[in-house]
């Protein structure tokens, strides 16, 4: 279960039972999906690029959507459909945040 105090959420290529899940360009398909849900709603071409609430990336070589609490400000019903398929697919979902890359500069 994803507490409603979430910053963000990890959706994980990873299924309960620890297989990969399939297709294996269902993160960019899923972020695709909510392409849309973006500050100031779509534009023109903005079919063309993810929305920063819902952003497909690799994490430890395993594909993941990250979903920030944003969308759910923004638009409930999208929270619930990235959600719920998640729990469809059984799919790992965890609570986290991104840390920036640490400036080697000191």
């Amino acid at each position: 279960m994803v507490s409603s105090s979430a910053k963000e959420v990890f959706i994980r290529g990873i299924t309960s039972d620890g297989r990969t899940f399939r297709p294996s360009d269902w993160a960019e398909r899923l972020a695709g999906v909510m392409s849309s849900f973006r500050p100031g709603g779509a534009r023109a071409g903005s079919h063309l690029s993810y929305s920063p609430r819902c952003v497909p990336t690799v994490i430890n070589g395993v594909k993941c959507v990250i979903v920030n609490s944003e969308l759910r400000s923004h638009e409930p019903m999208a929270r619930d459909f990235v959600l719920n398929f998640a729990k469809d697919n059984d799919l790992q979902v965890g609570e986290a945040c991104l840390l920036p890359d640490r400036d080697e500069k000191k």
